[in-house]
């Protein structure tokens, strides 16, 4: 056991929501950020600080999809629910699978038979949702559901209680997510859905991801609303305005800009019900390093989007980057939580991204709560383009990762390394944050994997606390124009070297990898990847720590101080405790929530490319991750793993 000590300054103030759980009472996880809001903090306190050496493995489930050396990339990347004494969790190959909570032991499984070779951007199903019927009989089948949306984009109901499908729901229990986009896919890969719908007021509100770089007129975003009882459809509402009379029309330039795909919601969508209040995280239209099609700001893309749950009618909208270059979607769900701010409560919205921001904002108007100013940015120097001259910027809180690294901070294990990443550093066209990518190349900081990457932000409802993983990365951009591209050299494309693709419809091709040098570590000064608190009070950093370690090319690890890339996200429990897994490194760890020190850490079979979640059942509290990596930097697994008090037993 690891312990690093880092200062803390911590304001503790917020009504108790969650009132303090007796050791015997059920506590259930029922979405998939533990509440509605989104906030991936637990009430349960039976694991808290003082008693994590004793917090060991209690059971470890398999799914069986590990694969073959020839089988395309799949992700186990789930964050289970566990509902009145049933875990359901899913996978990426289409399977459902109900667990007994205690044990690990299976129920039933469903099996969507998606096909295992098909070759998705990200081949993962990050959960399941949940939804009772209150209108129909106790003894009625599907009166509890379990609504899920595979990777090949379907939307499946079955029966919570046995797997069996839902008859009334769609066609026999199943809404191909396909039918009646505006632009639709022309392959099956190009268009998935890889995250859990959200369910408000009877009704199922999902998304998508697309295929967004691989041209300007791909598949279109539509985010739907489907009548959870029937499967039928009952609003649609479009990123991309179609209607002229919309104000955010005009920020579309161009004869084809309002045919412009993506601009979709593949993160996790939150709700408040109460307020009829679904918030939509929108990425970056298609395609993300060039738009000369679509000139303008692009409103309602890369924003946070607040609809009228009922309806499908925008309430306000939010916009964190304008005319995106990048691919910096926002890639993280939304959480809300209620602040006390100059002496009143404030519903608010947190909402971290790729360029390393928290933004904090009024729930009903949208209206930023800390300060958000408009600053001048790099312009671009692409035939064809026209960069937003200025950027939003929180000027309260401070960036959660770099926003610039020059060729004199570049980095490497041995002075050799170091040059060899400063030679390639000093050729590229290098202004911080929000640089334009170029003909020459460009360092883009961060780069398209964060900053705050898709794991997103935990709060802590009661300290009022925002814990965000960081990366603290740069990546390579460059576009080629058509004539010039070497098609031998773009065979060979890879996410571990240069990746290359063909922007259709544009003028150009784009090449990109993260900066890293010959032996696989990142040319941008460690920490690679850290943890930050963040006062939802002040909007003060309140600790900043490392977080994870990285394998050296002879198969140890680098020093704690270097941190590693971060793909995964944190969950927060009343017992002063964050629990994060998501490292290269390939453990599972527990923070003091309070000072950042690094209390507890468990081994992996892989990274845990996932969000923990928490339970009590009968007098026992567990901490459940999905091990599953992704084959490449991350290893390889299907292990959903369980941990309890080995006084619990």
């Amino acid at each position: 056991m690891r312990r690093q000590v880092i200062f803390f300054s911590i304001v503790l103030l917020s009504p108790a929501v969650l009132a303090a759980q007796s050791t015997s009472a059920l506590v259930e996880w029922p979405t998939y950020g533990h509440d509605a809001a989104g906030t991936r903090y637990s009430p349960i306190r039976d694991i808290n600080r003082g008693n994590l050496d004793s917090l060991h493995l209690a059971w470890t489930y398999h799914t069986g999809e590990v694969g073959g050396p020839d089988e395309p990339k799949s992700s186990f990347e789930a964050t289970p629910l566990m509902i009145e004494g049933m875990l359901y969790l899913a996978t990426p190959h289409g399977r459902v699978i109900a667990l007994d909570p205690a044990t690990g032991r299976e129920k039933w499984t469903y099996d969507g038979k998606v096909d295992p070779g098909l070759h998705f951007g990200d081949f993962t199903t990050r959960g399941v949702s949940f939804w009772l019927d209150t209108g129909a009989p106790a003894s009625q089948a599907c009166r509890r559901r379990i609504i899920f949306a595979t990777i090949d984009a379907r939307l499946i109901a079955i029966d919570a209680a046995d797997g069996n499908l839902c008859p009334g729901f769609g066609s026999n229990g199943t809404v191909n997510l396909r039918d009646g986009l505006r632009n639709p896919p022309v392959y099956t890969e190009e268009y998935e859905v890889t995250s859990p719908p959200m369910i408000v007021r009877g009704l199922i509100v999902v998304g998508s991801a697309v295929a967004d770089n691989n041209r300007a007129e791909g598949p279109s975003g539509e985010v739907r609303a489907f009548d959870a009882r029937t499967g039928a459809l009952r609003w649609t509402w479009d990123a991309v305005p179609q209607d002229a009379a919309d104000p955010a029309y005009r920020t579309w330039n161009g004869s084809r800009a309002h045919h412009t795909g993506a601009a979709n919601v593949w993160s996790v969508i939150a709700s408040d019900s109460a307020r009829d209040l679904v918030f939509l995280p929108t990425t970056s239209p298609s395609v993300d390093y060039y738009g000369g099609t679509r000139l303008g700001d692009n409103r309602y893309a890369n924003s946070i989007v607040a609809l009228r749950a009922s309806t499908g009618k925008m309430v306000w909208s939010f916009q964190t980057v304008h005319h995106d270059l990048w691919d910096y979607d926002n890639a993280s769900p939304p959480a809300l939580v209620t602040l006390h701010v100059d002496g009143r409560e404030r519903a608010a919205v947190v909402q971290a991204t790729k360029t390393g921001q928290l933004f904090v904002l009024d729930r009903e108007t949208g209206v930023p709560i800390f300060p958000v100013e408009e600053r001048p940015v790099p312009r671009s120097t692409v035939p064809g383009e026209e960069a937003s001259p200025t950027q939003p910027f929180t000027s309260l809180t401070p960036p959660l990762s770099p926003h610039h690294f020059n060729a004199a901070d570049a980095w490497g294990p041995t002075p050799e390394e170091r040059d060899a990443c400063r030679a390639v550093m000093e050729g590229l066209r290098n202004d911080g944050v929000f640089t334009p990518p170029s003909l020459e190349g460009t360092l883009v900081v961060p780069s398209n994997v964060g900053g705050a990457q898709w794991g997103g932000v935990a709060i802590d409802v009661d300290r009022q606390i925002a814990v965000i993983p960081v990366n603290h990365l740069a990546a390579v951009v460059q576009l080629i124009p058509r004539e010039s591209i070497n098609h031998a050299e773009m065979e060979q494309s890879s996410r571990l070297g240069f990746e290359y693709t063909d922007m259709k419809g544009t003028p150009y091709y784009m090449r990109r990898r993260i900066l890293i040098s010959e032996h696989r570590l990142p040319c941008t000064p460690p920490p690679f990847g850290s943890l930050v608190a963040i006062s939802l009070k002040t909007g003060a950093r309140l600790w900043d720590v490392p977080l994870g370690t990285m394998p050296l090319p002879d198969g140890s690890l680098g020093p704690s101080e270097w941190g590693s890339p971060v793909l995964g996200g944190p969950m927060i429990t009343a017992g002063g405790v964050v629990f994060i897994a998501g490292t290269i490194d390939h453990m599972f760890r527990a923070f003091d929530i309070d000072t950042g020190m690094e209390l507890w850490r468990a081994s992996l079979p892989a990274g845990g490319k996932a969000t923990p979640m928490t339970y009590r059942i009968g007098s026992r509290q567990f901490v459940v991750i999905a091990a599953g990596g992704d084959g490449n930097f991350f290893g390889k697994s299907d292990a959903l793993m369980a941990f309890a008090l080995d006084s619990q037993k």
